[in-house]
Protein backbone atom coordinates (compact mmCIF):
# COMPACT_ATOMS: atom_id res chain seq x y z
CA UNK A 1 0.00 0.00 0.00
CA UNK A 2 1.44 3.36 -1.06
CA UNK A 3 -0.89 5.37 0.78
CA UNK A 4 -3.92 7.83 0.96
CA UNK A 5 -5.29 11.07 0.06
CA UNK A 6 -7.86 12.46 2.49
CA UNK A 7 -10.19 15.47 1.63
CA UNK A 8 -11.74 18.06 3.45
CA UNK A 9 -14.74 15.43 4.21
CA UNK A 10 -12.45 12.58 5.89
CA UNK A 11 -11.09 15.03 8.05
CA UNK A 12 -14.56 16.25 9.53
CA UNK A 13 -15.62 12.72 10.15
CA UNK A 14 -11.98 12.16 11.93
CA UNK A 15 -13.27 15.15 13.96
CA UNK A 16 -16.58 13.13 14.65
CA UNK A 17 -14.81 10.06 15.83
CA UNK A 18 -16.99 8.49 12.48
CA UNK A 19 -15.87 4.62 12.66
CA UNK A 20 -15.17 4.13 8.75
CA UNK A 21 -12.53 6.66 9.25
CA UNK A 22 -11.23 5.41 12.29
CA UNK A 23 -10.91 2.25 10.91
CA UNK A 24 -9.23 3.35 7.01
CA UNK A 25 -6.74 4.55 9.14
CA UNK A 26 -6.13 1.86 11.12
CA UNK A 27 -5.47 -0.23 7.20
CA UNK A 28 -3.33 2.06 6.43
CA UNK A 29 -1.51 2.47 9.80
CA UNK A 30 -0.74 -1.24 9.31
CA UNK A 31 1.84 -0.28 6.40
CA UNK A 32 4.44 1.75 8.17
CA UNK A 33 5.57 2.94 4.70
CA UNK A 34 2.41 4.03 3.75
CA UNK A 35 1.63 7.88 3.60
CA UNK A 36 -1.35 10.08 4.52
CA UNK A 37 -1.29 12.59 2.56
CA UNK A 38 -3.39 15.85 3.21
CA UNK A 39 -3.34 18.69 0.57
CA UNK A 40 -2.61 22.17 2.10
CA UNK A 41 -6.06 23.26 0.61
CA UNK A 42 -7.85 20.75 2.21
CA UNK A 43 -6.37 21.32 5.97
CA UNK A 44 -6.92 25.07 5.52
CA UNK A 45 -10.93 23.95 4.36
CA UNK A 46 -10.83 21.69 7.74
CA UNK A 47 -8.36 23.27 10.37
CA UNK A 48 -10.51 25.76 12.65
CA UNK A 49 -9.08 25.22 16.38
CA UNK A 50 -6.38 23.40 17.14
CA UNK A 51 -7.42 23.03 20.81
CA UNK A 52 -10.41 21.92 19.79
CA UNK A 53 -9.56 19.04 17.41
CA UNK A 54 -7.72 17.27 19.08
CA UNK A 55 -7.75 14.21 16.58
CA UNK A 56 -6.95 16.50 13.37
CA UNK A 57 -3.46 17.67 15.63
CA UNK A 58 -2.52 14.24 16.43
CA UNK A 59 -3.22 13.12 12.71
CA UNK A 60 -1.02 16.13 11.56
CA UNK A 61 1.86 14.60 13.94
CA UNK A 62 1.94 11.49 13.12
CA UNK A 63 5.41 9.98 11.12
CA UNK A 64 2.66 8.79 8.28
CA UNK A 65 1.29 12.13 7.74
CA UNK A 66 2.06 14.33 5.25
CA UNK A 67 0.92 17.72 4.47
CA UNK A 68 1.45 18.29 0.89
CA UNK A 69 1.97 21.80 -0.45
CA UNK A 70 0.32 23.40 -3.33
CA UNK A 71 3.30 24.87 -5.41
CA UNK A 72 3.02 26.37 -8.84
CA UNK A 73 3.48 22.93 -10.63
CA UNK A 74 0.79 21.53 -8.37
CA UNK A 75 -1.34 24.33 -9.07
CA UNK A 76 -0.89 24.07 -13.09
CA UNK A 77 -1.84 20.94 -12.67
CA UNK A 78 -5.02 21.10 -10.75
CA UNK A 79 -6.04 23.77 -12.78
CA UNK A 80 -5.89 21.92 -16.45
CA UNK A 81 -7.53 18.75 -14.70
CA UNK A 82 -10.25 20.97 -13.59
CA UNK A 83 -10.54 22.72 -17.16
CA UNK A 84 -10.47 19.46 -18.75
CA UNK A 85 -13.47 18.24 -16.52
CA UNK A 86 -15.29 21.44 -16.82
CA UNK A 87 -14.95 21.35 -12.58
CA UNK A 88 -13.77 24.13 -10.08
CA UNK A 89 -13.11 22.40 -6.95
CA UNK A 90 -9.44 23.31 -6.31
CA UNK A 91 -8.93 21.22 -3.63
CA UNK A 92 -10.61 17.85 -4.91
CA UNK A 93 -7.89 18.10 -7.58
CA UNK A 94 -5.20 18.78 -5.67
CA UNK A 95 -6.82 15.02 -3.82
CA UNK A 96 -6.91 14.08 -6.83
CA UNK A 97 -3.44 14.50 -8.60
CA UNK A 98 -1.44 12.07 -5.80
CA UNK A 99 -2.74 9.05 -7.49
CA UNK A 100 -3.52 7.69 -4.54
CA UNK A 101 -7.08 6.24 -2.99
CA UNK A 102 -9.19 9.26 -2.30
CA UNK A 103 -10.92 8.99 1.70
CA UNK A 104 -13.67 11.16 0.90
CA UNK A 105 -17.22 12.89 2.32
CA UNK A 106 -17.87 13.77 -1.34
CA UNK A 107 -17.21 10.88 -3.96
CA UNK A 108 -19.77 12.51 -6.53
CA UNK A 109 -17.08 15.61 -7.18
CA UNK A 110 -13.89 13.32 -7.11
CA UNK A 111 -15.38 10.81 -9.85
CA UNK A 112 -16.40 13.87 -12.20
CA UNK A 113 -12.74 14.94 -12.28
CA UNK A 114 -12.04 11.16 -12.08
CA UNK A 115 -14.43 8.39 -12.77
CA UNK A 116 -11.34 5.48 -12.22
CA UNK A 117 -10.28 7.08 -9.14
CA UNK A 118 -10.87 4.58 -5.72
CA UNK A 119 -12.70 6.27 -3.24
CA UNK A 120 -13.30 5.32 0.21
CA UNK A 121 -16.67 7.51 0.96
CA UNK A 122 -17.26 8.24 4.87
Amino acid sequence: MRGVTLDTGALIALERKDARINALLERVAEHPDACLNIPAGVLAQAFRDGSRQVRLVRLLKDAQTRVLNLDEDVARAAGVLLGVRSANDVVDACARLNRQPVITGDAGDLRRLDPRVELHTV
